[in-house]
């Protein structure tokens, strides 16, 4: 379900600023798309499952977005620093088994950012309890958008908020990222004391859900995990930094299984993609990844950071919506943000975003969160 913003300046259905892509954009991005999808195996290891749907001729978890449907605010569509990168939305759910499509919150919410002309790809956390407009005008915690309308919504409350021009994105749940790591034969992380802690507890309530046996991690320092304990440590939010720490974690898995998943045949890939269909719920063309999957090593994360950026953000209750991360500023965070993705030092954002930004400052007032 596709969610249309209100009110005066941010209604793409009203003429106000944010407003729908032009025939002419997405012809251009289409033709584009041939030469960028082998970037988004590598950044996107989840989507590796939509192989198994093209060799096999059946129908994988994909979905055909509506993009005149999206929200891509006014200066955003003509801004010349985005032109050249391809932003794409990684959406990890609260979910062991199906609920990829709706009705389930987000766990992750990151951006993976391509820069198409040098391979680089730089990957940033959006905080699951950031304050933010869902993309409606109602302002909650951010991993409410994607329970609420699905991927649409999710992907037009990130393009609103951050000035940001995503039309793709990939979902999966603890069962698709789980088995994924183990068809890889595991990736390689360090496990702190404090981890250890944590680790077997998340282990053991996905193994209930999931019905399937789990091994302890017994002891600290770097090692080999499986992939259930490899989603375990991905969840652990019960240690200092508590979920910005959650947070890094997940983009250190995500890199971790990405440099395993560069070094595999396009075999082994067939196989992994055999292993984890249906476990993905996923915007991008199929036939293109196969086409690229020999490009895959050109492709290297260099740089991942979290957002909001930690000395632009602070935290408290908003009344209903609980304890939330706050922008203390969004127009300071959105132009730090564009500075990391597209080196944009002087990126002036869209009345959108200040829009936000006035409403966000306004409601952490009230909650005596900001002064």
């Amino acid at each position: 379900m596709a969610t249309e913003t209100k009110g005066k300046k941010g209604s793409a259905k009203n003429g106000g600023t944010a407003r729908k892509m032009t025939a002419k954009q997405r012809a251009q991005k289409k033709r584009r798309k041939i030469f960028i999808f082998a970037a988004e195996i590598v950044v996107l290891l989840a989507a590796l499952v939509v192989l198994w749907g093209v060799l096999k001729g059946t129908e994988s978890g994909r979905v055909e977005l509506k993009e005149d449907e999206l929200i891509v605010n006014e200066n955003v569509a003509e801004n010349e620093s985005l032109k050249g990168y391809r932003n794409i939305a990684l959406f990890g759910v609260d979910s062991t088994v199906g609920d990829l499509a709706k009705n389930t919150r987000t766990d992750t919410i990151m951006i993976a950012s391509i820069n198409q002309d040098t391979g680089e790809v730089k990957l940033v956390s959006l905080y699951r309890d950031t304050y933010l407009n869902l993309s409606n005008d109602t302002y909650t915690k951010c991993n409410a958008a994607y329970a609420k309308g699905g991927p649409e919504m999710a992907i037009n409350m990130l393009n609103m908020n951050l000035d940001l021009n995503i039309t793709d994105f990939v979902t999966v749940g603890f069962s698709g990222l789980s088995d994924t790591i183990d068809a890889l034969g595991g990736v390689t992380l360090d496990v702190d004391e404090a981890e250890l802690l944590h680790i077997n507890n998340y282990q053991y309530c996905m193994a209930e859900d999931l019905k399937r046996p789990y091994t302890e991690v017994t002891s600290t320092g770097t090692q080999l995990l499986d992939g259930l304990q490899a989603t375990a440590y991905c969840r652990i939010r019960y240690t200092a930094g508590n979920d910005f720490k959650r947070a890094e974690r997940q983009r250190e898995v995500l890199q971790a299984t990405a440099e395993v998943a560069k070094k595999a045949s396009i075999t082994s890939l067939t196989s992994i993609a055999n292993n984890v269909f249906s476990e993905v719920y996923t915007s991008l063309d199929l036939s293109e990844i196969v086409e690229l999957l020999g490009n895959i090593t050109k492709y290297q994360i260099v740089a991942d950071e979290g957002f909001p950026r930690e000395d632009l953000r602070g935290g408290g209750r908003i009344g209903s919506s609980g304890d939330c991360v706050v922008p203390t500023s969004l127009v300071d965070n959105v132009k730090w943000l564009h500075e990391f993705l597209f080196n944009d030092s002087d990126y002036q954002v869209s009345s959108e975003v200040e829009e936000c930004s006035q409403k966000i400052h306004d409601d952490a007032v009230k909650a005596n969160i900001i002064k």
